[in-house]
């Protein structure tokens, strides 16, 4: 008798391409990232007093000291806009995308214990990350969406127009890059450690090229000559983006914007094939 065709509903067969972010495996696993996703929400402030409220006090007290040094004692200018708001808008992109590239740089030292003993594809954990930290950037948005109307209906200069329609891309853009960033990071340290040390501290510095603190405009302005380092960062276009969307003061280019997603993508498929590459041997480094 000819044997009966055997089913099977997953195959793990060999990867085609280090260059694949292999989503549709992911997506057979979909039950897992909920999982992980659920338990990245409810454990970060896990017995923990203010629990979520927390989302919402660490960018208030944020926002209060970046108001009291930079805005009161160094006087830096805010393009007219309420300090308050200019603030919070740089803080909600910068939190987003520096929570999902930290949490997506320890998935293989943070994981290993879990990894040499079942299989999964190892995508599952930085993108339950991404997704998790979603829920953080929806109050902390919800907070500058109070923010943002209390002063519109107290008259501040705020001029909401079309482009705060790309918030959506925006949100996309600052998760690729967290994402990509995050899983090369994750693959150089794991046989690398100490590389976690440089890569913390570039991560800090990073912060203040980006137009978090200061507006385009004065850089533009007084500070010419560094223009070229601020602009090649990917996440200047997003921030200004954002905040002339929101609030129609800031520079806008869509050229600009084009280049951070193309490195959007750039930083994703290398983030791919070095993670996919490390993948097949890192139990044994670690």
């Amino acid at each position: 008798m000819e044997a009966e065709k055997e089913h099977w509903d997953i195959e793990i067969k060999p990867r085609g391409s280090n260059f694949s972010l292999n989503l549709k495996e992911v997506w057979q696993y979909r039950d897992l990232l909920q999982m992980y996703v659920r338990r990245d929400i409810v454990t970060i402030y896990k017995q923990t007093v203010l629990g979520p409220l927390w989302f919402i006090i660490q960018p208030l007290f944020t926002t209060v000291m970046y108001m009291f040094v930079f805005g009161n004692i160094a006087q830096i200018p805010t393009d007219g806009l309420p300090q308050a708001l200019f603030y919070l808008s740089g803080i909600l992109c910068w939190s987003y995308f520096s929570d999902c590239m930290g949490k997506a740089s320890g998935t293989f030292l943070g994981n290993a214990g879990v990894f040499s003993k079942v299989y999964f594809p190892r995508l599952v954990v930085p993108i339950s990350s991404v997704i998790s930290n979603l829920v953080r950037l929806a109050i902390q948005l919800i907070l500058f969406l109070a923010v943002y109307f209390y002063f519109l209906n107290a008259g501040a200069n705020i001029q909401p127009n079309l482009y705060i329609l790309l918030f959506p891309l925006l949100v996309l853009m600052m998760a690729g890059l967290g994402l990509g960033f995050g899983i090369i990071i994750s693959s150089v340290t794991t046989k690398y450690r100490d590389m976690a040390i440089l890569f913390g501290f570039v991560t800090g510095l990073w912060m203040y090229v980006t137009p978090v603190i200061y507006p385009l405009s004065v850089m533009k302005e007084k500070y010419e000559e560094y223009m070229w380092i601020i602009q090649l960062n990917p996440l200047t276009s997003i921030v200004e983006t954002l905040r002339y969307g929101f609030m129609g003061a800031g520079t806008f280019d869509w050229f600009w914007l084009g280049y951070s997603f193309v490195i959007t993508i750039i930083v994703l498929v290398l983030g791919s094939w070095v993670f996919n590459k490390v993948e097949r041997s890192f139990i044994d480094v670690v």
